[in-house]
């Protein structure tokens, strides 16, 4: 299975999770890695080159720190200029169909506080909703998402242990993602 990963963080250089992740990505040459500020710094996003990428792929990981309860703003537009009408979606927009996605997000916060009640309101599968409805919309199979909680306050090891974790989980087959 073919993979892509689709990394939005508008600064990788100052993360400390997402670059763990980056660093420990690369020493796995079966998974591409698309930088999305980095290929992109003037948000000029050259469509047919990202459809291309995503129709070469089987399954596409959508990785990004929570910013305000979303995506950084570059993947916002990126999902909206690639995701086209008659291409992912609506009628002949079926090039998606079948494929797998996954949401790959880290936080600041603990797992307690995205609960009901909880200091975020919601739990972090609520604040992914849009994008397992873009991906249902477009034909795809929508994985459950990779949360690494707190992310931003690990040391190094626990953070080389969560990265570990997290490509285990991205390689998995979805039969094992979904039981």
């Amino acid at each position: 299975m073919k993979t892509l990963v689709i990394l939005a963080h508008p600064d990788l250089e100052k993360s400390h999770a997402n670059r763990m992740f980056a660093e420990k990505l690369k020493e796995h040459p079966e998974i591409d890695m698309h930088l999305l500020y980095r290929t992109y710094p003037a948000w000029q996003i050259d469509v047919s080159k990202e459809q291309e990428l995503l129709l070469n792929n089987d399954r596409i990981v959508f990785q990004f720190p929570f910013y305000w309860y979303s995506c950084p703003p570059l993947l916002k537009k990126w999902l909206d200029d690639v995701l086209t009408f008659g291409w992912a979606y609506g009628p002949g927009g079926n090039k998606l169909k079948g494929k797998e996605f996954i949401v790959a997000v880290t936080t600041g916060s603990s797992e307690k506080s995205y609960q009901a009640g909880g200091g975020n309101f919601f739990t972090a599968d609520e604040y992914l909703l849009p994008f397992r409805g873009a991906v249902l919309e477009c034909g795809g199979i929508f994985l459950p998402p990779f949360i690494a909680y707190e992310a931003t306050f690990h040391d190094d090891a626990t953070l080389e242990k969560e990265a570990e974790n997290y490509i285990a989980y991205i390689e998995a087959p979805a039969s094992v993602l979904t039981h």
